[in-house]
Order: structure tokens, then sequence, then C-alpha cells
């Protein structure tokens, strides 16, 4: 699944959109060593991972949930998909505009 979040955390970044993966999909090859994790102030709880290489932000790669959004920026292959939804479309700058019909939350969405 692939979203957008509009959030000033992952616009800063250059990764706004992100590709849901499955913990079991994700087979690391090589370079796992060269990711680093930055741990966020709170109110923020979720830490960004980068390459210490190359500086390409991952998203949230190193996690041990059973899903997580990786960058899609980082992908190297096409990734059949559009964005689903578009979160924390409260903080979107004025010169955004959001220009295809995928649902739109506020915040993040209500996972019911």
């Amino acid at each position: 699944m692939m979203a957008t979040c509009h959030c000033s955390r992952c616009r800063k970044v250059g990764a706004s959109t992100f590709v849901f993966v499955k913990k079991d999909d994700l087979k690391w090859v090589q370079g796992r060593d060269r990711v680093r994790l930055y741990e966020p102030s709170a109110p923020y709880t979720y830490g960004r991972c980068f390459c210490k290489v190359c500086g390409t932000s991952l998203g949230e790669i190193l996690s041990e949930d059973d899903s997580f959004p990786i960058a899609a920026n980082c992908l190297d292959d096409e990734v059949n998909l559009t964005p689903r939804f578009h979160e924390f479309v409260a903080e979107k700058p004025a010169w955004y505009d959001i220009c295809d019909e995928a649902k739109q939350f506020a915040r993040h969405p209500d996972p019911a």
C-alpha cells in the first residue's frame, strides 16, 4: 500500500510518499549496517531511518513492527501503486495541491 504524509517532518526529509512493507517480505541483501536511526523528540514517536553513506531517507525500515513505511523515493524499481490516502493534510503547505482522488485525513487515519 502507498500513502502520502503531509506533516512537516516527512516533508523536511523529502520522503512524504511511503510504501508500506510487511516485515516478512523485506529481505536484506546488503547495506543494513549503513542504516542509521534518528530518534525524534516528543511529541513525535516514529524514528526516521537514513543511509549514512548518501543520506537517502528510508522511512522506518528498521522497525520491528509487522509492517512499516519505507520512503517510495528510495526504491530503484517501478512501484505499481498509487497513494491510497493522504494524512496530515492539516499541515499541508498552501502551495501544494493534492491532485488525486485518494482519501484525505487531517491527522493519522482512524485505524478502525
